[in-house]
């Protein structure tokens, strides 16, 4: 039996998930927060007491780039970067969520088209401007502080030249980006989105993998460099001593999304959309070759075997999604927004606050 939303459901959409999608959860002890695109909607996905799938929206423009250390929830949308508070002590809980998530902080960016973003161990938030083509970090006073450009980007311009996206970080600190190209000309990554996505370690500015077709989401998780070739719908890894990208599965939809728990990753999937930059790459043939269809959802991948042990399948009038995290130790996640009147009544003291 399928857990499912009913298609019914006045948010437009039907979630339908694996038969043991939540047995998986409670396996691996963790919950998942997944951003859309076009649709603005972050959903937290976790368990209920019953064992039935747990599914928690809230409405944030152009929800995109998402990270979490449980505690801490981090997400960029159109204009704002989002810091997020859980506001429950360990053991408390509300309603039945072991999680509320906050927001507390907002930085202003402007339209900066911030992709992946990120807290590195020292605390500081760092993300992928794709308009301005350079990784940053917030500033007080302007729309964004740059910190690291492509070398191959002659100028930092609103220009979205190369459309890098993806951030991995090692060892606390950013390390890795992929761009879809290495044109340094406004839009050019278009021209070559079939094959000229490249890998770059952001330390030694060294392009460490060529030929990609449209990468997005590098991730570090076990000592390899993980990335999605969104155009060709392969999830893998780069072989850092040769900079071969080394496929393990092939995931039926344009993959954006990438996160990892125990001997599994979750992988993201959406509809391309009908625009021609998402047309004609090799992704359609693929699809093709195994009598298939894009699909928006998720898919959770055995690293050991590569085979989809899990999925989440989202129909209506949700087709994309752009990023996924887990949250380890999170049975059920919720968070406030600014459209209910939730947020009005939040207060919580520190639990110190009486000793005082």
């Amino acid at each position: 039996m399928l857990n499912s939303i009913p298609q019914t459901s006045p948010l437009g959409f039907n979630i339908l998930s694996s038969r043991n999608f939540t047995s998986w959860l409670a396996s691996e002890n963790v919950s998942l927060a997944l951003s859309t695109y076009q649709s603005g909607e972050l959903f937290l996905i976790g368990r209920q007491a019953d064992n039935k799938i747990s599914i928690f929206e809230r409405k944030f423009a152009r929800c995109m780039g998402l990270w979490s250390d449980s505690q801490t929830l981090c997400l960029a949308s159109v204009y704002q970067i989002w810091r997020m508070e859980n506001m429950l002590v360990a053991g408390q809980m509300d309603d039945g969520y072991d999680r509320v998530y906050v927001p507390r902080v907002g930085y202003t960016t402007g339209d900066v088209d911030a992709h992946d973003v990120a807290m590195e161990s020292d605390g500081r938030l760092v993300f992928v401007s794709t308009m301005a083509s350079c990784l940053a970090t917030t500033s007080d006073r302007y729309n964004l502080q740059p910190l690291w450009h492509p070398p191959f980007i002659s100028k930092i311009a609103w220009e979205d030249r190369c459309h890098l996206n993806g951030l991995a970080l090692k060892d606390g600190q950013a390390r890795y980006v992929t761009c879809c190209s290495q044109s340094d000309i406004v839009d050019g990554w278009r021209d070559a989105r079939a094959d000229g996505g490249c890998v770059i370690d952001i330390t030694s500015n060294e392009i460490i993998t060529q030929g990609l077709s449209m990468p997005h989401s590098p991730r570090v998780y076990r000592d390899r460099l993980w990335l999605l070739d969104s155009g060709r719908g392969n999830l893998g890894f780069i072989d850092l001593a040769t900079g071969k990208f080394e496929p393990i599965a092939f995931c039926p939809g344009y993959a954006r999304g990438l996160a990892f728990v125990g001997d599994y990753a979750v992988v993201g999937l959406s509809l391309p959309r009908r625009e021609n930059s998402f047309h004609g790459l090799d992704l359609d043939q693929n699809l093709a070759k195994r009598g298939a269809r894009a699909r928006c959802g998720l898919q959770v991948i055995d690293l050991r075997s590569g085979d989809a042990v899990q999925w989440i399948r989202i129909e209506g009038n949700i087709q994309e999604l752009y990023d996924v995290v887990t949250l380890p130790g999170v049975v059920r996640p919720k968070a406030l927004g600014f459209l209910t009147d939730e947020i009005h009544h939040s207060r919580v003291l520190p639990p110190q606050v009486n000793q005082l």
